[in-house]
């Protein structure tokens, strides 16, 4: 075995006498390591080796400790459940991620200052590959509930591409966002959910670090390759400019086409078009460096409370729920029997009996849920006979709040009646919808499991803001509004100016002069946009086919004469409250 010694570690040399008579040719006796003890050699006189430096015993351990946090507790380690959910660091950035990198912020920045329709999904697509080829080099596979979280959201920007109202848009674009992050980072118990929701902004500080590394080695690895690309890519692009400019001003049709195809983009839009590159960059970047190191949000866990006894927990729920059915009782009483039994019943208007009771039913069905999360947290786990009470108790309050969920909506049925269709009703109504659907989950996994639950809860609140999408609430409102007048002449024509594009094709079918009344602002709107295809939603290139070039007149001059008397008013007429009633003040309803 050879001898590796550290320089520092060997004796000064110093100057050796000459080897006394008989004594040539004899060997030096070699030096020995650091560490080991020397002492004279016998026999040998002057012969004497010193010994080296004792080492210290702590510098003798394998693996020495580290020295105690002054600032922690004495002889132990800080904890923290940071270090339960840190990803390990994702390796070298793909160049095909880095490639839909680079197409996401183009497109963003070339596509999205014009507003937003099926742009935005244009945009998404390279986002996703980028996520989808940096999770394929780490090493992840598809599973099928990261494809479910993936078309959901993808499925979610049709919205924009199909609806011209901007509340169900916005409410769509959040809720993708939220749904892909939870593709990103497959979360499954409500912690992961919720957090796992907003993980995305937990990963944009590293992944910019992780794209500019990707960068600079690239560069450095394959300077000629790199170079050839970029080269080829400014050669294409000057070639489609000069020729492009070339062939559209020889031909007026296929500057059109071109126009129309390609991005108007003006030297004064540059800061905010970069703005958008730069927007389109770090959300892609972000959701690649999630895609490969994902933070695992399923490790952070709430510890059930103390179990309690049976009676201690059972007997408020109990109370609880005959509290529930007397109420309901009631209820179906008085909501079942039509307005006659409202009057004899309550002495209130059809209208005010509507209005006064809804929200608070709202507000109960909320604080129901609430309170069953309580009560699974400190139910009492003992055995069979624990989980039969817990499951009948809960069952039952479950079974009484879909009665209260049934009550509130036929309430708001009446006050629809009463005062027509509006944003706000249609939003809460969707709302309690889905809090009745929420509710058969939690009962559903009472009877099989609640392992499926916390991801059955965040599906469903997607498929109900892309089904409130798809539905184009507008329009309903239009088609709702438009019925009441036929049916008793009341419409609050002020209110349905409001409305989007998407309530064109219900509002055409008015007569005048309520029809241009209505449709005049929504047409200005649509001729003084001239936005591009790619950011132009389907409910407004219908509504600019049904009206065409069509101008309003001099018929609007009168609007504001048109919500009284025999037009009616959406807030009343005669003063009863109910149809055709004069209760013009709706103090649950801004819009």
């Amino acid at each position: 075995m050879s001898d590796h010694r550290s320089e520092s570690s060997r004796p000064a040399r110093v100057p050796e006498p000459a080897d006394p008579p008989g004594t040539a040719g004899a060997r030096t006796p070699e030096p020995v390591p650091a560490g080991v003890q020397m002492s004279k050699q016998s026999g040998t006189p002057g012969a004497a080796v010193p010994e080296p430096p004792k080492v210290p015993a702590y510098a003798r351990q394998p693996h020495p400790r580290q020295p105690p946090s002054p600032w922690g507790p004495a002889g132990r380690q800080p904890s923290s459940d940071l270090m339960k959910i840190r990803p390990a660091a994702p390796g070298v950035i793909p160049a095909a991620t880095l490639w839909s990198v680079l197409a996401t912020a183009l497109l963003g920045a070339l596509l999205l200052g014009d507003g937003i329709g099926l742009n935005l999904f244009l945009v998404a697509v390279p986002a996703a590959l980028a996520a989808y080829f940096a999770a394929q080099a780490a090493g992840r596979r598809l599973r099928p509930w990261t494809a479910v979280w993936a078309v959901g959201g993808l499925s979610l920007l049709a919205v924009p591409a199909l609806r011209d109202a901007g509340w169900p848009v916005f409410l769509a674009v959040v809720s993708a966002v939220a749904v892909g992050s939870l593709a990103l980072h497959g979360s499954r118990g409500w912690l992961g959910i919720f957090l796992g929701s907003l993980g995305l902004l937990t990963s944009v500080a590293g992944s910019l670090g992780w794209g500019a590394h990707g960068v600079r080695d690239r560069m450095a690895d394959s300077r000629g390759r790199w170079g050839v690309a970029f080269r080829s890519t400014v050669a294409a692009v000057v070639l489609l400019i000069v020729f492009g400019a070339l062939f559209a001003s020889a031909d007026a049709a296929f500057a059109d086409v071109l126009g129309s195809l390609i991005p108007d983009v003006s030297l004064g839009e540059g800061p905010w078009r970069l703005f958008l590159g730069v927007i389109g960059l770090v959300g892609a970047l972000a959701a690649a460096y999630t895609a490969a190191a994902p933070v695992r949000w399923d490790a952070l866990t709430v510890p059930p409370g103390p179990a309690r006894g049976r009676l201690e927990w059972a007997l408020p729920l109990i109370v609880l729920n005959l509290l529930f059915a007397g109420f309901l009782a009631i209820q179906l009483t008085v909501l079942l029997g039509g307005y006659d039994k409202v009057m004899a019943e309550t002495r209130l208007s059809y209208a005010q009996y509507a209005r006064e009771g809804f929200w608070q039913l709202l507000w109960a069905t909320v604080l129901t849920l609430l309170v069953i999360a309580l009560a699974l947290r400190w139910a009492p786990r003992g055995g069979a006979r624990d989980r039969t009470l817990v499951r009948s108790v809960l069952g039952t309050l479950c079974l009484l709040t879909l009665v209260v969920v049934a009550s509130a909506l036929r309430r708001l049925d009446l006050y629809v009646d009463a005062y027509g269709l509006t944003r706000l009703r249609i939003s809460v109504a969707a709302v309690e919808l889905w809090l009745g659907v929420v509710l058969l989950l939690i009962m559903a996994a009472g009877v099989f499991g609640a392992k499926m639950l916390p991801r059955g809860v965040a599906v469903s609140a997607a498929v109900g803001v892309l089904a409130f999408g798809l539905a184009s609430p507008d329009g309903l409102i239009a088609e709702q509004n438009v019925q009441r007048y036929r049916d008793d002449h009341s419409i609050d024509i002020q209110y349905l100016r409001g409305l989007s594009a998407d309530a064109v094709p219900a509002l055409d079918t008015l007569p005048e002069p309520l029809r241009s009344c209505a449709l005049d602002e929504i047409q200005r709107t649509l001729r003084g946009s001239d936005a591009p295809w790619y950011a132009t939603s389907w409910g407004e290139a219908r509504a600019r086919d049904i009206l065409g070039d069509w101008d309003p007149g001099a018929r609007v001059r009168n609007c504001q004469e048109l919500g009284s008397g025999d037009q009616g008013n959406e807030r009343g007429g005669d003063g009863t409250g109910g149809p055709g009633g004069d209760d013009s003040y709706d103090p649950y309803d801004p819009y």
